[in-house]
């Protein structure tokens, strides 16, 4: 288990965003990716969670509509990393399984693709 300050995750979390390949983020649009800690009661655990309207299902979206959200779970990302080294790769791979649900891929295709 490793353990970062809030401050050092947001960077860290900054970091592996901006070192995404363009043509996976190029399409993100009004979706605001943060971190939180998942409550312990909380069941599923999980990395993290993508809430909002797929781009596949959306109809009519813009103007006046809320951000849809990727939140990153900071204290399961943590306990299930080693090291520094491991929490980065942690955060890459829940971020683009994240992004992936946003583009309207499923877990099954997202197992397929190694971003499960």
């Amino acid at each position: 288990m490793v353990e970062i300050s809030d401050d050092d995750f947001e960077r860290m979390l900054g970091e592996v965003f901006d070192a995404l390949p363009d043509d996976m983020v190029r399409g993100l649009e009004n979706v605001a990716i943060s971190f939180e800690d998942q409550p312990i009661a909380q069941r599923p655990r999980l990395f993290g969670q993508y809430r909002g309207h797929p781009i596949t299902t959306r109809g009519v979206y813009g103007f006046g509509e809320l951000p849809d959200r990727i939140t990153l779970y900071k204290n399961n990302l943590e306990e299930h990393s080693a090291d520094l080294d491991a929490l980065r790769a942690r955060i890459r791979i829940t971020l683009v399984h994240e992004i992936g649900h946003y583009f309207g891929l499923d877990d099954a295709r997202l197992r397929e693709l190694g971003w499960a």
